[in-house]
């Protein structure tokens, strides 16, 4: 039975991932709205990844005898200042993310819960790969000033993206 301090830092966790996919979705209607199908295309995959992320932890409360408990999910930002500004808010989002998820593990640390510091590590390492994705989208983009072609040559490249499972989580 997992301990009731980490049973509610990670229903938080959950929450703050559904959120996350809800806010991807808002910036996907957003670019979409731009006509940058292909960044929108990127928040959709970002849209998933966040959902498998709360599936995941909630599917891992369950098996250590926890119970989910949904809460309500903030209304996200809808309107941003042009694709820079999305990609600067996506990059301050995962950093914030991050921190969320050190706190988890820090909550599990403190119970001497070794089962979910270990099953952490891998939300751990994938934040390092969020962050690191999204501030090079924005280092692009920055480097464009946010238009021209070279706008439209990463719009291009970001469509391709698809969501793909982990295979281990």
């Amino acid at each position: 039975m997992i301990n009731k301090k980490l049973e509610e830092a990670f229903n938080k966790q959950i929450n703050a991932e559904f959120y996350s996919a809800y806010l991807y979705l808002s910036m996907a209607a957003y670019l979409s709205k731009e006509n940058f199908e292909g960044f929108a295309s990127w928040m959709k995959v970002q849209f998933e990844e966040e959902q498998f992320h709360a599936f995941k932890m909630y599917d891992y409360l369950l098996e250590r005898g926890g119970e989910v408990k949904l809460e309500l999910i903030e209304k996200p930002q809808t309107e941003w200042n042009g694709i820079i500004d999305v990609f600067d808010a996506t990059l301050k989002h995962e950093r914030h993310v991050s921190a969320l998820i050190n706190k988890l593990a820090d909550v599990a640390d403190e119970v001497k819960d070794r089962a979910s510091l270990s099953y952490l590590q891998w939300f751990i390492d994938e934040q390092v790969e969020e962050e690191s994705n999204a501030e090079t989208i924005l280092k692009q983009l920055e480097f464009v000033e946010g238009k021209g072609h070279g706008v439209l040559m990463l719009d291009r490249e970001l469509g391709s993206r698809v969501f793909t499972p982990p295979t281990t989580v």
